[in-house]
């Protein structure tokens, strides 16, 4: 999962969303990857400032393997030296800058949520009610030349801010440099904005980020199971920062997969002398994070819940009324020793029935072990709200195909056992494709595509790719042709753009010898 959110993988998960739904996705800034896209990004800055020469753009530098605000910098122009710089050293995103957010007390401020991804199959996904807003130590001003090393101004990271003379730890949650989002929300209420609509963006955003990341995810996550075996049941907390906009529109800045749980901070008693103080607003966060997350986790939750029912009910359902498990007969004979003690001025002692003291103690005594806590600060979106976002989980139904095509768990290689058990899954087997030609077709497709691969790495093409004299389709086109009536012989012997079957010169049958698992050729594929 790490690996998964880094700023490149989520730059080009998120990137491919955009190409198919552009409306959908336009909560990320528009960015590049260096060093491999250079060129591209150096061009396309050009072109728009030869169409609007009013247009002059900040864009920031983030590596990707960097963290807590290391290595980030902001730039005016692709040409700047440090890019260079960045080019040679390791690897990195840069992204346009969002020179408008929203101002609270003229300082920028960022906003960090907690989400737990519950599980990947079905898809599960919780947001925490509440979470944390990070402010600049330096009021804020557009970027030009002269402010752009200016940090304090900029870069709202927390473990950059803290190192700032005007940093202010506070035991409130709605002042100092680290707040709760709730007091944000309630500050912009209070100004006539519409909290809900604000929540339900931020929501949105959430879960298009989390269905850009699970395909892939996926992808890994079954390759890693060992064959043979369950996989195990696993959770995420992620950490998304958002910066609002001026119109208060999110933007997402990035993903983290192992967000801070910290809830104290170090403050300096005297020279070279620090103490950790308990901070109030990470308390109140975090704990309720950590806390839900574990009980919404729990593995023996269920197995309570099916062998102590009664602990989990409340009382008109743990104590079904009297007449329910008394007979008739029974039950006027009840009635009639009620009657009759009640004349007589002595209390029933009933054996069936327990009095409503013992039921209250009963009551207290068995309720749910979760009965002290406060209500569940996660919010579950997903699937609760999956009927308004299924349509964009298109890359995801091409994992599962992916995943189909792969055949067994385990590995990431198709072998000739995973491509038939693909062949059998997608009842593709028929009489005109008996398994032996399946057979046949794997070896002819491997050959060619390992051929084809070595021929597009000397020319600079990928396999597979649109462009170039010599393009060969993907191996799952190769599959696709066949199942029109391309057959073998024509696919191993399809150079350049395909042709049907009718319109290519009938060539000589080939001799195939079966020998065990391979096919021993008696004449050469061309």
């Amino acid at each position: 999962m790490t690996e998964m959110v880094r700023k490149i993988t989520l730059s080009r998960a998120v990137r491919i969303m955009q190409n198919l739904f552009p409306e959908e996705y336009n909560f990320y800034p528009r960015s590049w990857i260096l060093p491999d896209e250079f060129q591209l990004f150096v061009a396309q800055v050009r072109m728009v400032k030869d169409g609007d020469p009013s247009w002059k753009p900040t864009f920031i530098v983030k590596p990707d393997s960097g963290c807590q605000g290391d290595g980030i910098y902001l730039i005016k122009d692709p040409s700047d030296i440090r890019l260079a710089g960045t080019l040679q050293s390791r690897p990195a995103v840069v992204q346009e800058y969002i020179c408008k957010p929203l101002l609270i007390d003229k300082l920028k401020f960022d906003i960090r949520l907690y989400v737990l991804l519950k599980s990947l199959e079905p898809l599960e996904i919780y947001i925490a009610k509440d979470g944390l807003s990070r402010f600049c130590t330096e009021p804020y001003q557009e970027p030009h030349p002269r402010n752009l090393h200016h940090i304090f101004m900029h870069l709202t990271n927390y473990s950059l801010n803290i190192h700032s003379g005007n940093f202010v730890h506070s035991d409130s949650t709605s002042t100092g440099s680290k707040r709760t989002f709730s007091s944000i929300l309630c500050r912009l209420s209070s100004k006539g904005v519409d909290i809900k609509k604000v929540w339900s963006d931020i929501i949105s955003l959430v879960i298009k980020t989390v269905i850009a990341l699970t395909p892939e995810l996926r992808v890994f996550y079954q390759s890693d199971i060992p064959a043979g075996r369950p996989g195990p049941t696993c959770f995420q907390i992620l950490g998304f920062d958002i910066l609002l906009m001026k119109n208060l529109k999110p933007i997402l800045l990035e993903v983290n997969a192992n967000p801070s749980m910290r809830i104290e901070h170090e403050q300096e008693l005297s020279p070279g002398v620090f103490e950790n103080v308990p901070s109030l607003v990470d308390e109140e966060v975090k704990v309720a994070v950590i806390r839900d997350t574990l009980r919404l986790m729990d593995p023996f939750k269920k197995k309570r819940e099916n062998h102590f029912p009664d602990i989990y009910m409340d009382r008109k359902h743990r104590f079904p009324p009297v007449s329910d498990r008394m007979s008739s007969l029974k039950l006027q004979l009840s009635k009639l020793s009620i009657v009759r003690s009640q004349q007589l001025g002595k209390p029933l002692a009933s054996k069936e029935e327990p009095p409503d003291s013992d039921l209250a103690s009963a009551s207290a005594g068995g309720a749910s072990p979760e009965g002290h806590l406060p209500s569940i600060c996660l919010k579950q979106v997903f699937p609760k709200y999956a009927k308004q976002f299924n349509y964009l989980r298109l890359v995801d139904r091409m994992a599962n195909l992916f995943i189909r095509f792969l055949g067994i768990k385990g590995t990431m290689k198709l072998g000739p056992t995973g491509f038939r058990t693909f062949i059998r899954n997608c009842k593709l087997s028929s009489g005109s494709l008996s398994m032996a030609a399946v057979d046949i077709l794997y070896i002819d497709i491997t050959r060619r595509w390992n051929s084809m691969t070595v021929v597009h790495q000397d020319s600079g093409l990928r396999p597979g790719s649109s462009f170039g004299p010599r393009c060969t389709p993907s191996p799952v086109a190769w599959l696709f042709l066949r199942s029109h009536g391309w057959t073998t012989t024509r696919l191993a012997g399809l150079r350049g753009a395909a042709q049907p079957l009718s319109a290519r010169k009938p060539r000589k049958p080939r001799k195939l010898l079966w020998t065990r698992r391979c096919w021993k050729q008696h004449t050469p594929i061309y």
